[in-house]
């Protein structure tokens, strides 16, 4: 009976002091207990002491939390609860590694097993704490417990490895969970949307709805951001009509995944009456209002309602200024942007990796690279997006070389690149040509699972093409199994630049078989392929067809296009009728197509009035005055060539000198005319003097015609002889092996006499050339040309 009181009074102290735990709002309040406990003789209850514990860790005082722990031992040890409740705190806390030497003393003991909610605490301890390697030994632990499909632990699994961006493990682990709860989907979802895969996060989310697995405010509030990123306006709406289904259109946060999804696409309107629903606005949905202006070019509404915070006194955030930023219309805001910047260093939140992200990708669009750079540089702690900012900077400003070096930076640190990063130096390969660098970011690409993403993949038939390989690209195109329309204009875009037009209008009509509605770049890329390939009626039909059968309007660029297609055929006359005829002013883009064909067809009476036209609207533009001069000198016209040259030089206007690039194993070698600097140079020049002489015996004569007329035929045959594309060529056959392919890569349009140049040395040396210039591909072999001398 004695033995029933004392229990019972303790057991009554165990619950009082557990409730006044629960009670507790402040650390000095918990310390108070913690006394109390002491002097009452529940120091060693394991009961009571695990809820003090959990209560330590979540008030940050981990220090507390580690000393109760270490009260227990062997005569009282601690019980799995209390492992688990220290491993969470520890991990919460950002101590991965405490957390993991907690788990390890916990193996170590015979008698306790860790559990599943021992794993995904262990685990999430590793999702922010960037060790890899030891996320993925804790999973395989978790495999050999038997806790590979447990639900709880498989939440966990994926927020890890989405944490590092290892989207195919988080699909391994996800695929392998027979029953998922609405955590693991909303785990699933988020992750797709951190890692910028938003049409996988939008699907995933329609497989849940269509699950019939329960989702919640939250969920909506996610995919809304992905629905917002890509401007999907007919998914924003269905799902606001979901939302409204359920209930959870009055849930702030989902009203503000409406209103960033209704701004990023363009209806500011219905987002100014949603943010209007909100009875008294807190930070977050005057965050989504302030860049939802932003994003919509009403910069002066934006830092209206930004001031109006300041004024009430509010304390804006990182997302304040970020959304203030002018990141997605940077264009005549380069002021307002350094103001910003100014506002950022004085509140010191330019050390903010978002906003110092922001600030660095508007300076990069406004091609302030030295400012971008800067602040990247002087950025403490450096985001995946930080990385991503200043190489896509770099890439989009023509910096291609700096930023496939950022890059390396970037994989040397051991920083796992996302979708954006691989899309960015894609982009990088392509301009440069780098076929060797964009072959081995196509093995990332595999490594990092990024294979079913239709962005990357998109960005590597782009690659593919620009460097050549118009094979691999189609693969690769073939390989992707739901298209969008960008895709479809990559391929199209890509048959277009190596000139197989026939291929460009199958792959068009296959297109609108498939259901996907072509834009008005689709019909740009249709008629440029029809143009380089000399498809006069069909491009004339599909070009007829836009605002008749597509509702789509022709653009300047269209008719541009147009123009280039009559006026390559030869139908100059068709083309100037064409321009005459426009609903729209015509500009330099037509005027400069009709001069060019003019130069191919040596139409001198054409060739002056386009150039008069060209010259009254654009008078700094030297590629015209060189045209005009190449065609008089075609024309032997050698007085006006003289007369047009002579203007050029009282403008101050110089010519953009050729170069010529080719890539010999992973190294990139550049000449331009008349190169004596490579440390080869006797070796290219005596190799180009003997191709000379082979060739001169199968009939080869040089093109002096655009050659400067006051020279002798001997010194005009030297002159073009080392154009930069020739050296190239003669490098090349000096450093690969007989008989393989030849890539390289002019800056301007290849001249008549390296085009005849080059068909001859392919005839002669029995090897394929593919070239690049300014306008398209040309590939080389048996001394016929892709093109068909008609470029």
């Amino acid at each position: 009976m004695i033995y029933r009181t004392i229990a019972s009074i303790a057991q009554r102290d165990r619950n009082f002091f557990i409730s006044l735990i629960n009670q507790a709002t402040t650390l000095s309040q918990l310390n108070q207990i913690h006394a109390n406990l002491i002097r009452n003789g529940l120091s060693n209850d394991l009961i009571t002491i695990t809820k003090l514990t959990h209560k330590f860790s979540d008030f940050k005082s981990i220090s507390k939390a580690k000393n109760l722990f270490t009260t227990f031992n062997n005569t009282n040890p601690p019980d799995l609860f209390l492992y688990n409740v220290l491993i969470r705190g520890l991990s919460r806390n950002g101590l991965g590694v405490e957390a993991l030497s907690l788990y390890l003393d916990l193996l170590k003991g015979n008698k306790l097993k860790p559990d599943n909610f021992t794993f995904a605490f262990v685990v999430s301890g590793f999702s922010s704490s960037g060790c890899e390697k030891v996320g993925i030994l804790i999973h395989g632990h978790v495999i050999v417990s038997g806790f590979g499909s447990d639900v709880f632990v498989g939440s966990a699994l994926v927020d890890m490895y989405m944490g590092f961006s290892r989207i195919g493990h988080a699909y391994k682990v996800f695929d392998g969970i027979p029953e998922r709860d609405s955590v693991l989907w909303n785990t699933m979802v988020s992750g797709l949307v951190r890692n910028c895969c938003f049409e996988e996060s939008i699907r995933v989310f329609g497989d849940m709805v269509v699950k019939g697995t329960g989702f919640d405010s939250t969920t909506l509030a996610v995919v809304l951001t992905a629905v917002a990123e890509l401007q999907d306006s007919r998914n924003g709406m269905l799902i606001h009509c979901l939302a409204v289904k359920m209930g959870y259109d009055v849930h702030e946060y989902v009203l503000t995944g409406l209103i960033s999804m209704y701004s990023k696409c363009g209806d500011v309107s219905t987002a100014k009456l949603l943010f209007g629903m909100i009875r008294e606005p807190d930070l977050i949905s005057c965050n989504a209002m302030i860049a939802g202006f932003c994003f919509n070019n009403e910069n002066e509404s934006s830092v209206r309602l930004f001031r109006e915070l300041l004024v009430h006194g509010e304390k804006v955030n990182s997302s304040t200024i970020v959304g203030l930023i002018p990141v997605s219309r940077p264009f005549g805001h380069l002021t307002l942007t350094c103001s910003i910047h100014g506002f950022c260093v004085k509140s010191g939140m330019v050390s903010n990796p978002s906003v110092s992200t922001a600030l660095t990708t508007v300076y990069s669009r406004l091609n302030e690279m030295e400012l971008a750079r800067k602040l990247f540089d002087e950025s403490p702690k450096k985001s995946l997006a930080s990385w991503n900012a200043m190489i896509s900077g770099y890439a989009q400003n023509g910096l291609t070389e700096m930023a496939i070096s950022l890059f390396r930076e970037m994989q040397k640190l051991d920083i796992h690149p996302n979708p954006v990063t691989i899309t960015s130096i894609l982009s990088a390969c392509a301009q440069l040509g780098t076929l060797s660098m964009g072959k081995w970011v196509h093995d990332l690409i595999k490594k990092e699972k990024f294979e079913s993403n239709i962005y990357v993949l998109t960005a590597l038939v782009d690659m593919y093409a620009k460097c050549g390989n118009i094979e691999e690209a189609r693969q690769v195109f073939d390989s992707i199994t739901e298209k969008n329309v960008v895709t479809w204009n990559a391929m199209i875009s890509a048959y277009g630049l190596h000139g197989c037009g026939r291929e460009a209008l199958v792959l068009f009509d296959q297109m609108f078989h498939s259901g996907v509605s072509p834009t008005g770049v689709t019909f740009l890329c249709v008629l440029y392929a029809c143009s380089h390939a000399g498809l006069v009626e069909e491009g004339q039909k599909i070009f007829h067809s836009m605002s008749h059968d597509h509702d789509t309007e022709p653009l300047p660029e269209h008719y541009a296009c147009m123009v280039d297609l009559l006026g390559r055929a030869g139908k100059l006359e068709n083309a100037l009728e064409f321009i005459y005829e426009m609903p729209l002013e015509p500009g330099p883009a037509e005027w400069g197509a009709l001069l060019g064909a003019c130069m191919v067809h040596k139409n001198i009476d054409l060739a002056r009035l386009a150039s008069d036209k060209l010259f009254a609207m654009d008078r700094g533009s030297v590629g015209y005055y060189v045209l005009l001069s190449n065609i008089y000198s075609a024309d032997r016209n050698y007085c006006q060539a003289a007369s047009v040259r002579k203007v050029l030089k009282n403008k101050n206007l110089a010519k953009t000198p050729g170069c010529t690039l080719i890539e010999v194993n992973g190294y990139q070698h550049v000449f331009t005319s008349s190169d004596q600097s490579h440390p080869q140079a006797a070796a290219i020049y005596a190799k180009l003097e003997e191709l000379m002489e082979k060739m001169r015996e199968a009939g080869f004569h040089t093109e002096t015609s655009t050659a400067l007329h006051d020279v002798e035929e001997e010194e005009k045959e030297l002159m073009v002889k080392v154009h930069s594309e020739k050296l190239a060529i003669a490098f090349g056959l000096l450093t690969s092996e007989p008989r393989t392919e030849i890539r390289i890569i002019k800056n301007l349009r290849v001249c008549v006499d390296c085009h005849n140049f080059t068909k001859f040395v392919s005839k002669v040396t029995d090897r394929v050339i593919v070239v690049r210039d300014a306008n398209r591909f040309h590939h080389f072999k048996d001394g016929d040309c892709s093109c068909g001398d008609y470029w």
